[in-house]
């Protein structure tokens, strides 16, 4: 080790220690941090490979989310199929791919880990991901909540072994457990049979998905040993899955426990310090001030999920309403320097509903609950404690969501790329895929009803009828993303947004940097509108849509078509004061 590296060392190792001691006690935190240190260091790698698709500018490329069989075909290994269909038909049109969970899995679709270090062979191999991660930024799953019950470190807790005979939490029958906050409405806690007799186990998502014991410094340095490995794969971006449960303590939500932002710290500062290219992103379905504490004191999540975007967008198209969407934008605070937002309108679990709580009305959620039901989607539950059950999420297709009206659906789309951080796009919305009411009945998963799987033979005849939804969606998206990557207003980090004042049925965003000025009205109405522009800071004048290239006058009054997205250019007005 050159002298440089180890002083280097040493910093991390210092850094590391008040953090550690604030979950361990003084005996274990020294040793500790200098394990935690070395497995950091063992991992970084001198100029790094870039993917050759990267854009420099973070926010100005779009990632997209995807199973690794989302598109298949009968000879070659999945994830290969996809990195093809991705080069041939989007291109240097994406900038990222989040490769969804690719491990050997129980359950879950892949979030019932049973090994970590491997590939499930169904999906392909390590070679096939880092053939991904050679032309775009990979993003993987560190799943750190819990793992399969079928593990080896499961099989040793039931028959004593070590290292598994002290990684998961047991309690007894009579634990109260009342406070915990769950996203299901599962029992929380299974009893099984092992070598020393009956143990109580916690499960937060289900009796399949155990939960760990960080409480256990051991399991904290395994999951860092882990996160490195995939760095050394190719991992760019690393989702940290259902974070917010990660730390228990009874008597307590055990939701965002501060426990759990420190160990999110420590991952925070094992990254910077040794692989600095690589960024930490929290996935927290919780309400919106929970959910953006990630972003720490920019110490923690370089990426934080915009989970309140995704219903409120949804709220707006089908109900014409984008007042409850303009009053949380305008609340919005920018991210820290050095972090993101990732904005999403669809994924591959279900649109959450906890991150409306506060933002619109019971009454209202309960509408949108109603009018999903009507197209075709599930609700899943939790319990909200003391017996009561509240819908937590509603597990439909995005399509299906919009009653399969492309125009609203484009629009949809379209003013989601307008936001200020980075867009994600779920492959399944991409293609505009209905819902896979076929899947569920196999499964018996309600989620299955967005998690299907294309022919690629099919999807591709589907892409040759410029007449298809597949068709039109994804030339709509690929168009759409060029035309931003053009637009320092949206792109450039030190672009500012801001939210104007506008009826319900119009949502008004202002973007800004030193090159731009940049006015997004996008209507929800499926009729034309002419929205007065006084008081929305709209100024008068003729002005460019950067969208169409079309010129477009501006008086006392601005005009919009039904579902019509306009980026108004107004940089000259700014520069003249006309």
């Amino acid at each position: 080790m050159s002298e440089q590296e180890s002083s280097q060392s040493d910093r991390l190792v210092t850094e590391l220690r008040p953090l550690l001691g604030m979950l361990y006690d003084d005996d274990t935190v020294s040793g500790l941090a200098d394990r935690l240190a070395a497995i950091a260091r063992k991992s970084a790698v001198p100029d790094r490979p870039v993917p050759r698709m990267i854009n420099e500018a973070p926010d100005s490329r779009l990632l997209l989310i995807t199973y690794g069989d989302s598109i298949r075909n009968q000879h070659d290994s999945p994830i290969k199929v996809l990195h093809g269909f991705l080069m041939r038909h989007i291109g240097a049109d994406l900038g990222a791919v989040h490769l969804l969970p690719f491990y050997p899995s129980s359950s879950d679709d892949g979030f019932a880990v049973v090994d970590y270090r491997m590939v499930d062979h169904h999906l392909g191999s390590w070679e096939d991901v880092r053939s991904i991660a050679a032309d775009y930024e990979l993003m993987v799953d560190l799943v750190i909540n819990h793992c399969s019950r079928e593990s080896l470190w499961f099989a040793d807790f039931i028959s004593g072994r070590e290292p598994g005979r002290r990684f998961f939490i047991t309690l007894t029958e009579e634990s109260d457990t009342s406070a915990v906050v769950r996203p299901r409405s599962t029992p929380l806690i299974s009893a099984v049979h092992t070598y020393a007799g009956i143990r109580h186990v916690w499960n937060t998502f289900s009796d399949d998905q155990i939960d760990l014991d960080f409480s256990n410094p051991l399991v904290l340095e395994t999951f860092v040993d882990i996160l490195f490995y995939y760095i050394a794969q190719g991992a760019k971006l690393v989702r940290l899955d259902a974070i917010a449960f990660l730390w228990k303590r009874l008597g307590t939500s055990c939701m965002s426990l501060p426990e759990t932002h420190v160990v999110v710290k420590i991952l925070r500062k094992l990254t910077d310090q040794t692989t600095p290219d690589v960024r930490l992103i929290t996935e927290t379905n919780v309400p919106h001030e929970e959910n953006v504490s990630y972003f720490g004191d920019g110490d923690e999540a370089h990426m934080v999920y915009q989970f309140s975007l995704a219903p409120l967008l949804l709220y707006s198209y089908v109900f014409g309403d984008a007042s409850y969407l303009t009053t949380w934008a305008a609340r919005l605070s920018p991210a820290p320097a050095g972090t993101s937002y990732l904005n999403f309108i669809a994924s591959h679990d279900g649109i959450g509903l906890r991150p409306l709580e506060g933002l619109i009305p019971e009454a209202n959620v309960a509408r949108l609950v109603e009018r999903m039901h009507e197209r075709g989607g599930f609700i899943t539950l939790r319990d909200a404690g003391d017996g009561v059950q509240k819908p937590y999420e509603i597990n439909i297709a995005l399509f299906s969501a919009f009653a399969e009206a492309m125009p609203a659906y484009l629009a949809a789309h379209t003013l989601l790329l307008s936001f200020q951080g980075m867009p994600a796009l779920y492959v399944h919305s991409l293609l505009a895929t209905p819902n896979d009411l076929d899947l569920v009945e196999q499964t018996g998963r309600t989620r299955s009803i967005n998690r299907g799987h294309w022919e690629l033979s099919c999807l591709e005849a589907r892409l040759a009828d410029p007449e298809s939804a597949q068709s039109r969606m994804l030339n709509h998206c690929r168009r759409i993303v060029a035309c931003r990557a053009q637009q320092p207003a949206l792109v450039s980090t030190d672009s500012t947004q801001a939210v104007s004042p506008s009826p319900p049925g119009v949502f008004l965003l202002r973007r800004d940097c030193p090159q731009q000025a940049l006015v997004v009205a996008a209507s929800v109405l499926d009729e034309h509108q002419e929205m007065p522009v006084s008081g929305t800071g709209i100024p008068q004048g003729t002005f460019t849509d950067r969208l169409t290239g079309n010129r477009i006058d501006v008086g006392e009054t601005l005009r919009l078509a039904p579902y019509e997205v306009i980026w108004l250019d107004v940089t000259d007005h700014n520069q003249t004061g006309r």
